[in-house]
């Protein structure tokens, strides 16, 4: 169980201090799949940062009751679009270097997602293009054997026949213990691959919700973010009829 408790973050600007996270609580179990949504600035990455121990922040993050650690580290992974590879380094060398620190390491998986990419394992990382680089991200935080993989917008830079086939692939490969959480502004194309949304805004956790029971009541994933954010229909109008003024 990874449980956060009454979680902030604030940042220091040049106009002065800026409260990323608001007091987060969270309960998230081994074996779900979540999306994490919000706007730009809602506070998604600083989370992820603040779960893998990487900035300072005020209140309790556990996970099995213990504070995130050099003794646990292992069991969390990372795919983030800022990339956390060796850039000089082949894909084949980066399987290795996982297996050497990563006994959980999943060469089977690595190498399936190798072919379903189909990234070259004999190439420096540095040749690969912005959306191959992403992809290899994610098969790193897949691969290395994790309980729970958290992703941030991994996806930028390919195509929508990539993002779909990779859900359904997902699906199939994930254990029953494997917990993700996607973080992307790409609502509509995960509503039926997660089954829990959470939703930030302004550094507030301001809804949570199971997807199935979205389903039973006849709406969809993007009606609930829509209500949730108070979304104006009319917002588009008003700002054409304001500039033909």
């Amino acid at each position: 169980m990874l449980e956060i408790k009454e979680l902030v973050k604030f940042y220091h600007q040049s106009t002065g201090w800026t409260e990323a996270l608001a007091g987060i609580d969270l309960q998230i179990p081994q074996g779900e799949i979540i999306g994490l949504f919000g706007e730009n600035g809602a506070g998604k990455t600083t989370l992820f940062k603040c779960i893998l121990n990487f900035v300072s922040y005020q209140g309790t993050v556990l996970l099995d009751g213990e504070k995130i650690g050099t003794r646990n580290l292992h069991r969390l992974s990372f795919a983030t679009s800022e990339h956390s590879f060796f850039p000089n380094m082949t894909a084949k060398s980066h399987a290795e270097f996982y297996q050497m620190h990563f006994p959980a390491f999943r060469q089977k998986r690595f190498q399936a997602l190798m072919d379903f990419f189909e990234l070259p394992g004999n190439k420096a990382l540095r040749s690969f293009s912005m959306g191959q680089k992403n992809q290899f991200e994610v098969i790193l935080a897949l691969s290395q054997g994790a309980d729970y993989i958290l992703m941030d917008e991994p996806f930028a830079g390919n195509d929508i026949f990539n993002r779909e086939d990779f859900y359904k692939v997902l699906l199939g490969i994930l254990e029953p213990t494997e917990t993700v959480i996607l973080s992307t502004h790409l609502i509509e194309e995960v509503e039926n691959f997660v089954g829990r949304a959470l939703l930030l805004r302004r550094g507030k956790l301001v809804g949570d919700v199971n997807t199935l029971a979205l389903e039973e009541q006849g709406r969809t994933l993007v009606e609930y973010v829509k209500e949730v954010y108070d979304y104006r229909t009319d917002r588009v109008s008003k700002a054409l009829s304001r500039l033909s003024e």
